[in-house]
């Protein structure tokens, strides 16, 4: 199976940060967005990785290439462990990328790798969001896509307010023999960011898919939805219209939201505490500064 990465945005809100850097290379401690998530896909054995990018972001190919001067430099100086690690993106995975000429809506991102994918089911990953290395998500997803050969989504429980962001869906209890040890779901409907008075559920749509080959023809046949843009959801509620089945993994693990400015920072701080050569440093920092500040402890 093939993991296709949609890459293409203008990345707004985060302008003007993003206005000469790809919102997914912004650093999250030592490691841009993007690799997280590329280590994501190969955790789950994807070795085959389409980006689908955009103009002015040829730098997140870039990140994926060898570096003989900068390796060589660090060599000679003896530096083995950023050796390492500047050494490891070229070998995660075989990347490959196609360039979308307009960002017209996820949908039509993803219809652009129909050619690299072919005739075979495939994984996508969204391009500003990723859950722990500890707790993955996507294996179970590709083997429960392999059960039901047809659509496979994961979800995350939102509180009412924040349903107007996302696709939510209706669901019904799953077949028990589908379940496992996760918690899996039907899908009897789906609609692309409702107002709280109108969602169906508090269940949305987590930037992981695993799609079959004929969400291609469903795309060409769906016309322009929210924001003007041809949805992947759209696309989706079509072929469940027509009989596709289509089941959910509801996640309840850790997931890192990089897509706005209050959750990158969340993100940096997540994992800056986490980390293996900062964390206990950074967490006696943050302790002391939260305790420091001015009138914040009143309130």
């Amino acid at each position: 199976m093939k993991a296709v990465i949609p890459a293409a945005g203008l990345a707004t809100r985060f302008l003007p940060a993003t206005k000469a850097v790809p919102k997914e290379l912004l650093p999250l401690v030592d490691r841009p967005v993007l690799q997280y998530i590329v280590e994501e896909a190969t955790q789950a054995g994807l070795g085959d990785v389409l980006l689908i990018t955009g103009r002015g972001k040829t730098s997140m190919v870039d990140h994926f290439d060898r570096q003989p001067y900068l390796e060589s430099r660090l060599e000679e100086k003896g530096d083995l462990k950023r050796l390492e690690a500047v050494r490891r993106p070229s070998e995660l995975a075989e990347i490959y990328t196609c360039r979308q000429g307009e960002p017209l809506g996820l949908g039509h991102a993803v219809s652009y790798a129909e050619s690299h994918v072919g005739n075979e089911p495939f994984a996508v990953l969204l391009g500003d969001e990723f859950v722990a290395k500890d707790d993955p998500l996507l294996p179970a997803m590709i083997e429960l896509q392999a059960r039901t050969g047809g659509i496979v989504l994961a979800f995350m429980e939102v509180a009412p307010e924040d349903v107007k962001r996302y696709g939510i869906a209706s669901v019904a209890p799953a077949d028990q023999e589908l379940g496992g040890t996760t918690e899996v779901v039907r899908v009897t409907g789906l609609v692309e960011k409702p107002s709280p008075e109108d969602a169906p559920s508090r269940l949305a749509v987590l930037g992981r898919y695993v799609l079959p080959a004929h969400i291609f023809d469903a795309i060409r046949r769906t016309k322009p939805g929210s924001g003007g843009e041809i949805q992947l959801t759209d696309a989706m509620a079509m072929l469940l219209a027509e009989g596709t089945p289509v089941h959910g993994i509801v996640y309840r693990g850790t997931r890192y939201d990089t897509g706005a400015p209050l959750g990158y920072l969340q993100a940096v701080v997540q994992l800056a505490c986490e980390h293996e050569g900062l964390g206990e440093e950074f967490r006696g920092w943050l302790r002391q500064f939260v305790a420091d500040m001015p009138e914040v402890r009143a309130t």
